[in-house]
């Protein structure tokens, strides 16, 4: 049992880790999107410029952003200026966009299927361990007999765990999706495997499940399926089921 809660306590924290940074970087990303006016330092004369965003969030999570143009109404013929127009970007305020626009790239974090997700992994999760599909071969890997496997499935505490796994790798997903700005199916998809290969594979280099190959196959297969699930549910549920949901 208490392996078992290590473990469910070792995922939790995993996302929590990947969850912070995935936010810190979408603050960053934020405040350098957009397309700012500013008096070019050659001509001086007003010029639309817009901050690689994506540059200033990736560098920003290790310390300083690094910020660099992205595009120039004056390039591409002056494409290899100094950019020392970059201090009064950095100062401008992005312009406003159309209200289609910016209904299209308004990034809010879906709740309400990142909720559904965790649910319905959970739910698996219960099906999976239950005795009538893996629950003694499971025990029989951990050391346990079916009595006390029956008895650990009768406290909450594994539960909550799980329950507490299952949002964070949800909201993990969710999170990046919003960040992004696409999404998708595919895209929820490719993103939530990602983060399941992230996990299983720091699990695996630091030996925290070294439970046999039979363990590896059982909560690989469920994880892995549950990653399948809350990306589909994350990435494909229609927003305007959501589009209410407050943030």
């Amino acid at each position: 049992m208490l392996l078992l809660i290590w473990t469910l306590l070792f995922l939790t924290a995993a996302c929590l880790i990947l969850f912070m940074p995935a936010l810190w970087g979408k603050h960053i990303y934020n405040n350098y999107r957009g397309t700012r006016t500013v008096n070019c330092p050659e001509t001086h004369s007003p010029v639309s410029v817009r901050i690689n965003a994506l540059r200033a969030a990736i560098t920003g999570l290790s310390g300083k952003p690094k910020v660099s143009l992205a595009s120039c109404s004056r390039w591409p013929e002056r494409a290899g200026c100094d950019q020392a127009c970059i201090p009064d970007a950095e100062r401008a305020v992005p312009q406003p966009k159309s209200n289609a626009v910016a209904r299209l790239g308004k990034s809010r974090i879906p709740h309400l299927p990142a909720l559904i997700a965790a649910a319905a992994s959970w739910v698996l999760g219960v099906v999976w361990h239950s005795e009538y599909v893996f629950r003694s071969p499971w025990a029989k890997t951990v050391g346990l007999t079916d009595q006390q496997a029956h008895d650990l499935a009768r406290t909450w505490m594994p539960h909550l765990l799980t329950v507490a796994a299952c949002l964070l790798f949800s909201y993990c997903v969710a999170g990046l999706l919003a960040w992004i700005g696409i999404r998708t199916v595919w895209r929820g998809l490719q993103l939530s495997v990602s983060l399941w290969l992230l996990i299983s594979g720091t699990l695996l280099v630091t030996g925290q499940l070294d439970f046999g190959r039979d363990f590896l196959w059982i909560e690989g297969g469920y994880t892995f399926l549950a990653a399948l699930l809350v990306g589909v549910i994350v990435g494909g549920v229609p927003r305007k089921v959501f589009e209410k949901d407050p943030e």
